[in-house]
């Protein structure tokens, strides 16, 4: 099985990375930006005749949520065009694609929420800023291309790799004595490792599936009608949530961490007009994992757990 992981010099690239040795029957390929150049057709379609790969992880994305403001053109052609190009060459090629969202495609106001914990994959998304909305726009160009798809929509992702809020934070601390966080935006830390390993659950369940579709029968081997594992194979794609458990304030966060790491620093609680940004961020972004945890099985870590595990 060929897991072509775009995006893979980002953090979610190095996430999976880092976990790839556990899975010895996947033939990772690794692919930074200028080895796969996803605003490009033409490169898109060169890497996956080579690698002809199974499944797609497209971990490549425009993330500067404020500089999108002044480059919108740029993140559009990353998140938007780039989802498209993946899109397109997995259909050409029979590829099923993972693809990365985002909280942003909400506007975490409480009027699009239809359960109070959290957002949930059929709520109504209405992105406030660039970002949100061009990762949006890269949702809706896949499920227009084709069906063989899941799109992961996270939040606050983090870890020891790439540039995060957590990494921050402890930068900062190593050169001041007081810190000012915002405390009334209200979401939930996703360790970037948790979340690789579900995406290779989310591909371990689904070759499962494949497989049960293609492989006969026997009165050895019984098996659901074929006709059965289709259906469940395609209702099986689509859109889900994934963070860790639990929710938080950026401030607790940012609490969580300092102590974590023995950091002795002042913190300060702030509220969101103290700290003006370019973009608006969703002052409610809690996502619903009902969903995933159904369907695959599995038991999420709360945040607080997850944070203890990662070591800088």
């Amino acid at each position: 099985m060929v897991v072509l992981v775009s995006g893979a010099a980002g953090q979610l690239g190095q996430a999976l990375k880092f976990i790839s040795d556990k899975y010895i029957d996947i033939n990772f390929i690794f692919c930074s930006s200028s080895e796969l150049d996803i605003t490009s057709k033409e490169n898109c379609d060169s890497v996956f005749k080579k690698h002809q790969p199974n499944y797609c992880i497209n971990a490549a994305a425009y993330t500067a949520v404020d500089k999108a403001e002044s480059e919108p053109e740029k993140a559009h052609l990353i998140n938007a065009i780039g989802a498209k190009n993946l899109a397109e060459v997995c259909k050409e090629y029979d590829t099923i694609l993972l693809h990365i969202s985002t909280d942003f495609v909400f506007d975490g106001t409480s009027t699009n929420l239809s359960k109070t914990n959290g957002y949930r994959e059929e709520d109504q998304p209405n992105p406030t800023g660039v970002y949100g909305l061009t990762k949006l726009q890269g949702e809706k160009v896949i499920q227009e291309t084709f069906e063989n798809y899941f799109i992961i929509r996270t939040s606050w992702v983090y870890s020891q790799f790439g540039n995060n809020f957590m990494k921050t934070m402890l930068r900062l601390a190593s050169e001041r004595e007081n810190l000012s966080v915002v405390n009334d935006q209200i979401g939930t830390p996703t360790n970037a490792v948790d979340l690789a390993e579900v995406l290779i659950k989310i591909i371990c369940h689904t070759e499962h599936l494949t497989l049960s579709v293609v492989d006969r029968p026997s009165a050895t081997n019984f098996q659901l009608p074929t006709s059965n594992r289709q259906t469940e194979l395609v209702e099986v794609f689509g859109i889900y949530n994934f963070s860790n458990e639990g929710q938080c304030s950026w401030y607790d966060f940012a609490k969580e961490i300092f102590k974590i790491n023995n950091v002795n620093i002042t913190l300060n609680p702030i509220p969101t007009t103290s700290f003006p940004t370019p973009a608006k961020r969703p002052a409610y972004s809690v996502l619903d994992k009902t969903k995933i945890k159904s369907v695959f099985q599995i038991k999420i870590k709360d945040w607080k757990e997850s944070l203890k595990t990662v070591k800088i």
